[in-house]
């Protein structure tokens, strides 16, 4: 795990799967630094894992960006609203029991991924309710000339950011694990869509987090820097191709890859 081709070869993994689920790859690299370094404490892996992840969605966002497939202004409030849980988050990780807050969550991801197998990406009735208080309406058109018609209710998004904004630290495995299919299925987002917003809310999001990170100095120690570097040499061109393969993939199929990926996370928070 420490040679310098391995940590770039996990690093285009991360890259490759995390964007093209728009989740940002913490939920592979975390328990891979668990098993592979338990000497590091709760801190240390989750300052790797977002740096790790922040670098992920930088480059996946310009990536979607390119397509033209951000909802921008989704994009922007709903991360405005993560900022101060993804404060909180790192800092929590510090006095929160692990245990109990891990058995919570992990039960929670396992019946998300159930929900997602049997229920996510089904295509949904068009949403006739756009005039109701508190919801906006959006249509996109992406590069390759795909119009996206959509709305959506902002407060109930921004409800599910501010928690999306606290777990992502807490745990270091991102939050668009848990904001594409909150997007996808509960605000009606077109999942390609949804992918692409999520990675543009998680690159402001984890970036915050990151900042934070630094702060605390969580970074001074060579060992850890020097991982984070090579990570991140692999995670950018990751991005790239998995930003490439939402493009020739259906969305029922990226559905179905982040019912499992939420599973496994899950297991892994429980065991």
């Amino acid at each position: 795990m420490d040679s310098i081709v391995v940590l770039i070869l996990v690093g285009f993994l991360i890259g490759t799967v995390g964007t093209l689920i728009g989740a940002g790859g913490g939920f592979i690299l975390v328990p891979i630094l668990l098993l592979a370094h338990p000497e590091f404490t709760p801190e240390t892996i989750t300052a790797i894992s977002m740096a790790v992840v922040a670098s992920n969605a930088l480059s996946g966002s310009v990536a979607y960006i390119r397509v033209r497939k951000v909802d921008y202004k989704a994009g922007l409030i709903f991360a405005l609203f993560t900022i101060p849980g993804s404060i909180i988050g790192v800092y929590a990780t510090q006095y929160i029991p692990r245990n109990i807050f891990n058995i919570i969550f992990g039960i929670l991801l396992i019946g998300l991924a159930i929900f997602l197998l049997f229920k996510g990406g089904k295509e949904k009735k068009a949403n006739t309710a756009i005039q109701k208080k508190g919801w906006i309406e959006q249509t996109i058109t992406d590069k390759s000339g795909h119009i996206y018609h959509y709305s959506y209710n902002w407060r109930l998004g921004a409800a599910i950011s501010s928690a999306v904004g606290f777990i992502s630290p807490l745990l270091g495995i991102g939050g668009g694990i848990v904001h594409v299919p909150a997007l996808s299925e509960w605000l009606r987002f077109p999942i390609h869509i949804a992918t692409a917003t999520s990675h543009f809310i998680l690159a402001i999001m984890a970036t915050v987090s990151v900042t934070v990170h630094i702060i605390n100095g969580n970074y001074n120690d060579p060992f850890v820097l020097t991982m984070v570097i090579a990570l991140i040499a692999g995670v950018i061109p990751g991005a790239q191709t998995g930003a490439y393969l939402s493009k020739i993939l259906k969305g029922s199929f990226i559905i179905k890859a982040l019912a499992i990926c939420l599973g496994i996370v899950g297991l892994r928070i429980l065991f």
